[in-house]
């Protein structure tokens, strides 16, 4: 962290744990931060800052931390000095992870108070004894891991949206047990897309919610993001066998309410019964649990116990943190959090909790068990991709932050800033702010940890996908931080280290071979989309923002767009072609009193200046389509196709050319937009041979120039 010299007491701590005293909005203007926002953050970072006496102490601290080399990460690039604290000359021993050898030197002072030794050209985490300093050395590759030359094209898809057709003599238990997407829904996807010539298949997140609160199911708000969501539980991954014979040990009146409630889900929804599903699978799963040690065959019970000891103290602590929300839920309501239990009871290691998990060991089990089944769901659905051919296959989603209610935030509140949540500083769309009701990582507890908190996350996006999407990727050089209680408004920028952490990004996608794209949408600091290009990470192109800065409104031309991005229609939060053509969101948005009438009229005039627009950019590279009638959405993705992105990711909404989009931020959950419900019309066997979707795959390979 930077250490300041000049200004207050409370700018110069301000800026030692990396907070901005002033920001500049969307229209130029330096604002400045109160003090009582400065105050309330640093404090939600656990630093003393009520008197000039605390301010002055803290700083101190800071530097005192700072001088400490053990413990630490040194992080650099492949070929590049290595720099890092220290006085005088001493004797180093570096090993390489690799085992093959290493070296012994001397390290040079180049300043006051730091050393260097000379460059390390093998990537790796490597460890470094300089004295009685042991020190982790992060030698990261140039550039994020690169597909091999070629046009590649592949689609998104909402988990939770997949529909599983059934045999028509097929047991109705089994039928009832195909409800809303699981991860068997998602391997058979994956395996249909790879055989259609799909590269990839971008998902929403499949972070872990809540088993005890099935209403809190938006993707992007998880418990934690460190283990999977048991919503998504395929109940058949046994076997059909273990599945019927597990539904006759429930009561009956239980195993008709599952049925029922499943049954409902296959024959004929157009939205998930999130209770409903969510209930009747797990309680199907429960069954299957307690039949498991007898009847499941050998290499399913070592393969359970394996994935049990290798999650160590973090699943235990995940298991103990959801069979305590069940326990407390009836009580304080499915949306309590942590921080709503007995005091004993909020931190993981206290003897109270250590006492309930002994009392709850089969509830917790049972828990590592869903947990099991969710990683082995995963696992198959990225071996079914790359069985059908998918150069890349499943492309992970990581969420920008985490409920501090939940999971992640109870087993290591010293990670994550739990007195603050994070959003987006006010900007013409939303001119108060937006507080998104999740915290974040502190950027100190990072460095104090040499950034394990962030590998580990990294790594379980990776760990069964071939690529990650970073959500607002911008999160990784500075947060909008707000204070506990206070408006979106006040709130300041929060820095991380960037190139530290970018670093590790292009590390890690270098071990595990995988690709890294980033959402960086909207308006971004100068510089910022160079860095991502320099080292790799693709960004995001997504048609309704390519727009010419000096002619405002008019389309980029696909073929103009950037080559060190993943190109696209949409994304989840913004209209489909067809919703956007016919104006749907428009219609919500009137519906939902987020427009009136007046305003209603106004955008429809704009929309019907925008689809000219598009037309007339589409017709000067040889696209004639009509500005009138259908939405002419196969030929806007041959259209986008055509840009000279690696890979080009059309969601299953255009494919099908449905007209409305899965989320539309800034509506209610439960009574506004039907956000994160919508499924599709086609189940996953059959969607690639409906006529719609053959047409639109036709026109995305004309556009990435294969017939």
């Amino acid at each position: 962290m930077p250490d300041a010299f000049c200004g207050s007491p409370l700018h110069r701590l301000a800026d030692a744990v990396g907070l901005a005293a002033s920001w500049q909005d969307v229209h130029g203007r330096t604002r400045e931060v109160p003090d009582e926002t400065l105050l309330a953050l640093i404090d939600a970072m656990g630093f003393e800052c009520s008197s000039a006496a605390q301010l002055e102490c803290s700083l101190r601290r800071l530097r005192e931390e700072n001088s400490h080399l053990g413990g630490k990460m040194i992080v650099v690039d492949a070929g590049e000095p290595i720099v890092f604290t220290g006085d005088v000359q001493t004797r180093y021993h570096l090993e390489f992870e690799s085992g093959q050898g290493g070296r012994d030197g001397q390290t040079q002072v180049v300043g006051k108070g730091t050393v260097s030794i000379a460059p390390v050209d093998e990537v790796g985490y490597h460890r470094l004894k300089v004295g009685r300093s042991e020190i982790v050395l992060a030698v990261a590759p140039p550039r994020c891991y690169r597909l091999p030359s070629g046009a590649y094209w592949g689609v998104a898809a909402q988990v939770y949206s997949l529909r599983r057709g059934h045999r028509a003599d097929s047991n109705p238990v089994v039928a009832a047990a195909q409800g809303a997407g699981d991860y068997g829904a998602l391997a058979t996807l994956a395996a249909e897309a790879g055989r259609h010539g799909a590269a990839a298949l971008a998902i929403s997140p499949v972070h872990a919610l809540y088993a005890a609160d099935p209403m809190r199911y938006s993707p992007y708000a998880p418990s934690s993001r460190l283990f999977f969501n048991v919503a998504y539980v395929d109940v058949q991954a046994l076997g059909e066998n273990a599945l019927v014979s597990a539904l006759k040990t429930l009561p009956e009146n239980e195993r008709d309410h599952a049925i029922r409630q499943l049954h409902t889900q296959v024959r004929g929804s157009d939205l998930v019964d999130w209770p409903g599903v969510q209930t009747a699978r797990l309680r199907i799963a429960k069954a299957l649990f307690q039949q498991f040690d007898v009847h499941a065959p050998e290499i399913a019970r070592r393969s359970f116990e394996a994935f049990r000891v290798a999650g160590g103290d973090a699943l235990q602590s995940h298991c103990l943190y959801e069979a305590l929300h069940g326990h407390y839920a009836s009580s304080l309501g499915p949306a309590h959090g942590w921080q709503d239990w007995p005091a004993p009871m909020q931190e993981p290691d206290s003897a109270a909790a250590v006492a309930f998990a002994r009392q709850s060991a089969s509830e917790l089990h049972f828990h590592a068990f869903l947990q099991w089944l969710a990683n082995e769901g995963m696992r198959k659905a990225q071996e079914a991709a790359l069985g059908a051919g998918m150069t890349v296959g499943l492309i992970s989603d990581m969420a920008i932050g985490t409920d501090p209610r939940g999971s992640q935030a109870w087993s290591a509140p010293q990670d994550i800033l739990t007195g603050a949540t994070v959003g987006a500083a006010p900007d013409l769309y939303h001119p108060e702010g937006q507080e998104w009701g999740l915290t974040a990582f502190s950027p100190r507890a990072l460095q104090e940890k040499g950034f394990q908190p962030f590998l580990t996350l990294l790594r379980r996006a990776l760990l069964h996908a071939g690529g990650v999407r970073i959500d607002h990727v911008l999160g990784l050089a500075r947060m909008w931080l707000v204070p506990k209680g206070a408006p979106a408004s006040q709130g300041a920028f929060l820095h991380y280290p960037l190139e530290v952490m970018l670093r590790l990004v292009a590390l890690e996608s270098y071990r595990h071979q995988a690709i890294v794209m980033g959402e960086n949408l909207g308006t971004v600091p100068s510089g910022f989309n160079e860095l991502l290009s320099a080292k790799g990470l693709l960004g995001t192109s997504v048609l309704w923002f390519e727009r010419e800065a000096q002619r405002p409104g008019r389309f980029i031309p696909p073929s103009r767009w950037s080559a060190e991005s993943v190109a696209t229609t949409t994304t989840h939060d913004l209209p489909t072609v067809a919703g956007w053509w016919t104006g749907t969101d428009l219609q919500w948005r009137h519906k939902l009193g987020m427009l009136d009438d007046q305003a209603l009229k106004a955008a429809w005039t704009d929309r019907g200046n925008d689809k000219r627009l598009l037309v007339q950019a589409m017709t000067q590279s040889s696209a004639l389509i009509p500005e009138e009638g259908a939405a002419p959405v196969q030929q806007v993705m041959e259209w986008v196709s055509k840009s000279p992105a690696p890979l080009c990711v059309f969601p299953l909404e255009d494919l099908l050319t449905l007209p409305d989009q899965p989320n539309m931020p800034g509506t209610d959950l439960v009574d506004g937009h039907p956000n994160w419900l919508r499924r599709l019309p086609l189940d996953v066997c059959s969607v690639f041979d409906d006529e719609t979707v053959t047409k639109s795959i036709r026109a995305i390979r004309l556009g990435r120039g294969r017939s």
